[in-house]
């Protein structure tokens, strides 16, 4: 009687769990979202980070090199970029201003770098300034080691937070079984910084031999996106997973995320990477995808200019050509809705400062959405 009493009892937790991850990974399509999507810079291949100088004036990156300066309806390519290592993912990758740029002037760029003695190239972040649609003043202020010549998972995502430390996302560059679980690599990593590229003496690492001390946490496999929650000032990232498992994390000081010994994702030919969902000492994402959106780009909308999307999160899917909505219970997603759909690949989201949201799509431009009436 015991026995059958836990039977049915496991089996009641394993159905509840499973229609519980059966809402979760429901994705709807609104018939008629808050929005027209307007394209307001085209001809783009490559789109990758953006960043409001003003409410009519934007900086672009594009993975190809080319860093472009939009004002007044007209785009500039900006002169002495950085020399960047164009291959697979690898390009010229994020873009964000300082916290008080207005009085500093600085701007910070990640992107993939041949800099160093091997050959291929890694993630490196710069700080500069713009000077007529010129860069002057670059410092650079790390550069992940060694390169590799494989195409993948270089990231890379740039965030502040409230005190005005600098956030750094590196993916692990396809080496897996060697980066993210080792804080003496670089990698599978968030990194903070100060301002000026120096690490913070309170960073978790700091005082560990062979340490990277530049590393926040560690354990990730290719985030593409962080975000500063509006509310709580806490770093949000989205990652990739492997075949199924992309995630979103709150980003822990120390805190161990998982890959490759914990993940909800398979290998891409679908054998296992690991039986394990999860394990002690390891952070669980507060969200998970299966299958995998390949999610790029991460925004919290805290404006009311779209009727029920305060507080949500919007997430660009490479995989499948859209923009989510995932609206928001706490830290508990409990609606998904699909939007922009068959646009193109979306890679970055941005609210302005307009409180209007602004949308990279591979191949087109930017977009603007533009409330209904």
């Amino acid at each position: 009687m015991r026995n059958s009493v836990l039977t049915i009892a496991l089996a009641a937790i394993t159905l509840s769990y499973s229609c519980a991850q059966d809402i979760e990974n429901k994705v709807d399509t609104p018939t008629n979202p808050p929005y027209t999507a307007q394209l307001l810079i085209d001809e783009m291949q490559s789109p990758w980070g953006l960043v409001f100088l003003s409410a009519n004036e934007l900086l672009i990156t594009d993975k190809s090199g080319e860093l472009i300066h939009f004002e007044n309806g007209e785009k500039t390519v900006v002169k002495n970029t950085p020399e960047v290592y164009t291959r697979g993912q690898g390009g010229l990758l994020d873009i964000e201003l300082h916290p008080d740029y207005e009085n500093t002037g600085w701007i910070y760029i990640s992107y993939a770098s041949e800099e160093g003695k091997e050959k291929g190239g890694h993630t490196a972040l710069m700080r500069c300034k713009l000077n007529n649609n010129t860069l002057t003043n670059k410092e650079l202020l790390y550069k992940a080691t060694p390169n590799t010549t494989k195409g993948q998972h270089f990231g890379s995502r740039i965030e502040f937070d409230n005190d005005g430390y600098l956030y750094l996302s590196i993916g692990e560059r396809g080496a897996r079984d060697e980066n993210p679980q080792d804080i003496t690599r670089d990698g599978g990593k968030i990194y903070r910084f100060y301002d000026d590229g120096r690490i913070p003496e309170d960073n978790p690492f700091v005082g560990k031999e062979g340490a990277k001390t530049a590393i926040y946490s560690y354990g990730h496999r290719n985030s593409q996106g962080l975000a500063k929650h509006p509310e709580t000032g806490e770093i949000w990232d989205n990652e990739h997973g492997p075949k199924g498992g992309d995630e979103i994390n709150i980003i822990k000081a120390g805190a161990n995320y998982g890959w490759p010994l914990v993940t909800y994702g398979v290998n891409y030919s679908g054998t296992p990477i690991t039986d394990k969902t999860e394990m002690e000492g390891m952070t669980q994402p507060i969200h998970y995808w299966v299958p995998s959106i390949a999610p790029s780009g991460m925004a919290f909308v805290t404006t009311d200019n779209y009727k029920g999307w305060k507080g949500s999160i919007l997430v660009g899917s490479l995989k499948f050509q859209y923009m989510e909505r995932l609206q928001m219970d706490g830290t508990k997603v409990v609606k998904r809705e699909k939007l922009m759909t068959d646009l193109g690949r979306v890679r970055d989201i941005k609210e302005g400062p307009d409180g209007l949201i602004y949308v990279a799509v591979e191949g087109k431009g930017i977009y603007k959405l533009v409330p209904k009436a």
